[in-house]
């Protein structure tokens, strides 16, 4: 369940409360019993960075490292390792591109 942060607007009193989507928003205020109560937006209190932080959280110490978002169908894990192989090829630099031929020089015929 969501926690939701509350704000009145009439004495400025701030609390949060867990409640599910399907509740309906309180009210009244518990620090001055206004009927002046809004949700507030606020920042969550957990940040998602790196590459994935369901990859290291809740995992045993034994399990090696995988996506856990790829299909778990293939339990034996080759068509992981197969397309990790494939990523790491992919990922060599292309080579370069033929330099362009330079423009001709001169006139391009016809601006009288």
């Amino acid at each position: 369940m969501p926690i939701y942060e509350f704000e009145c607007a009439s004495c400025g009193h701030r609390f949060d409360r867990l409640q599910k989507l399907s509740d309906e928003d309180p009210t009244i205020c518990p620090g001055c019993d206004a009927p002046q109560l809004r949700r507030r937006v606020s920042a969550p209190s957990f940040r998602l960075a790196g590459s994935g932080w369901y990859e290291t959280d809740f995992k045993k110490d034994g399990d090696k490292k995988r996506n856990l978002a790829e299909s778990s169908s293939d339990s034996s894990g080759t068509k992981s390792e197969s397309s990790e192989k494939a990523a790491v090829t992919s990922a060599a630099p292309a080579p370069a591109a033929a330099t362009p031929a330079p423009a001709p020089s001169g006139s391009s015929g016809g601006g009288d």
